[in-house]
């Protein structure tokens, strides 16, 4: 971890991806928590690369709007590597919110306004965004004297690594975009406009609402021909036919059919869902006394101002620009009881790093599999290599937890196991656990190149999260972390490092 970055002193990083690592640090001129993004260093030869990453900064400082990003400061590092000063989101994403819970029909459309009016900003400043998805949603906590005062949220957009300006539309030669939520013509490679985004906002409204994404494409090459959308009503959650056509009507393939502009969709989303936000005790942000998104604490903080490393180092998950690879559903049934060999010695096959007294981080004998867990969680750990079920190669592998029986359920009982898996496609579902009582249904992301489906399992006792994700064309990377902390548990699972793939 670098000390300074710039004028910068750095506290921890807060995401890594393929092409940036983001650097949570503090303008101790100001007195102010900033974020910092760097390009990655295998790019730094790379013109290409390194024009998008300064385009960014440059879309980002047009933009002077409370629902974006803002970029302070831009500059080299002494390699030549160019970094971005950017304001700090200590609420996470809204990816972080959705894994852990879902939101009311009234958070949900506050969402959508508020990402709606940094698209709207953008777009008045011939800007497209491109990637609108729920891991470029970030969190912040302001200081408002709206509503009775007090700390509100806010909803910003970040990433702009594919944004693009509207005059250049017409001279695209990469089709990017992550495949759930692109729209049409932009995975065809046509000329685009605003529009574009709104069909990406329209993708992430359906998702809000519904609690599921209205498709779940593996490639480009299925978004560039969608079909109509489903339903978005289900029974435990019904919605009025005139918020079905509004959101319908978002999600058109033809983009001649959607609505003219990103405000007129959200104009009238919200005359069709008003009487139901009208019956909601949460209903919009500005007519409530507190926040319209509780704040949570477990997430990312700034801290004091940096006089020593800090006790803890909470992890994201990185957010790169994806383009997955395709893969065809199959279904995976998989069983962590008995079936982990330990091939080479435990007690002194696996490398251990002490961090600031409270974490611990554990790579297996390979070293191919990293992950950093709560000191409190490395009364056992396994760190050998295991036979999947069904498959008879012995592969990587990596157990950690509070006890040897962790995996078993007991009130308590936490851990994370980590598996390679010889595999060439994600499965179509994951392991179920009886003793759950909830389980929510798998969200398909990517991370990089990389492709995964995550799901999350409710009163277990506590939360189970299972991840897989591919890491190369013949090879998945299974993870189950089971923790009474739903915050704990992403810090592990974000905290999953391959770096023998």
């Amino acid at each position: 971890m670098p000390s300074r970055i710039g004028r910068y002193a750095v506290r921890r990083r807060i995401g890594s991806g393929g092409f940036a690592t983001v650097w949570l640090a503090y303008d101790e001129e100001l007195d102010s928590p900033v974020a910092v993004k760097v390009l990655a260093e295998n790019w730094t030869e790379d013109g290409h690369v390194r024009r998008r990453f300064q385009e960014e900064g440059r879309f980002l400082r047009k933009v002077e709007s409370p629902h974006v990003v803002a970029v302070y400061d831009a500059g080299e590092l002494d390699d030549g590597r160019p970094y971005l000063v950017m304001s700090y989101a200590d609420q996470g994403t809204l990816a972080d919110r959705l894994e852990v819970e879902g939101l009311t029909t009234g958070q949900a459309f506050e969402v959508v306004r508020q990402v709606g009016l940094g698209l709207t900003a953008l777009h008045e400043r011939g800007v497209l965004h491109r990637d609108v998805k729920p891991a470029n949603v970030l969190f912040r906590t302001v200081d408002t004297r709206e509503g009775g005062g007090g700390q509100q949220i806010r909803a910003m957009l970040a990433d702009l690594g594919l944004g693009k300006a509207l005059d250049m539309s017409s001279r695209l030669t990469v089709i990017a975009g992550t495949p759930s939520f692109v729209a049409p013509e932009q995975a065809q490679g046509e000329r685009l406009d605003g529009r574009a985004d709104l069909y990406s906002l329209a993708a992430l409204t359906f998702l809000l609402l519904s609690g599921r994404a209205p498709f779940t494409h593996a490639s480009l090459s299925a978004a560039a021909d969608p079909g109509p959308a489903p339903g978005l009503s289900q029974p435990e959650r019904p919605f009025r036919p005139e918020v079905e056509a509004v959101v319908r009507r978002g999600l058109e393939p033809d983009r001649e059919q959607r609505w003219t502009d990103v405000a007129a969709f959200v104009s009238a989303l919200e005359a069709a869902l008003q009487p139901q936000l009208g019956a909601e005790p949460d209903g919009r942000a500005p007519g409530l006394p507190g926040p319209w998104l509780p704040l949570d604490p477990n997430l990312t903080q700034p801290g004091p101002r940096p006089t020593s490393l800090p006790d803890e180092e909470p992890l994201t998950p990185p957010e790169p620009p994806t383009r997955p690879r395709p893969t065809r559903a199959r279904v995976l049934a998989l069983a962590l009881v008995a079936v982990l060999v330990v091939v080479t010695g435990a007690a002194a096959g696996y490398a251990l790093r002490r961090g600031q007294d409270r974490a611990v981080e554990v790579e297996d004998v390979t070293g191919s599999l990293r992950v950093t867990v709560p000191e409190t969680w490395s009364g056992s750990t396994v760190a050998g290599q295991w036979r999947p079920p069904g498959q008879s190669q012995v592969l990587p592998a990596l157990s950690v937890g509070t006890d040897p029986d962790w995996h078993h359920g007991e009130a308590g009982a936490e851990g994370v196991f980590v598996g390679v898996l010889a595999a060439e496609d994600l499965p179509e579902q994951l392991p179920g656990h009886e003793e759950c009582e909830t389980v929510l249904a798998p969200v398909g992301d990517t991370v990089g190149q990389d492709p995964l489906l995550t799901q999350v399992s409710l009163g277990c006792p506590g939360v189970i999260v299972e991840r897989v994700r591919q890491v190369a064309s013949n090879r998945s990377l299974w993870i189950q972390v089971r923790s009474d902390s739903r915050s704990r548990a992403y810090e592990v699972l974000g905290s999953v490092e391959v770096p023998g793939f």
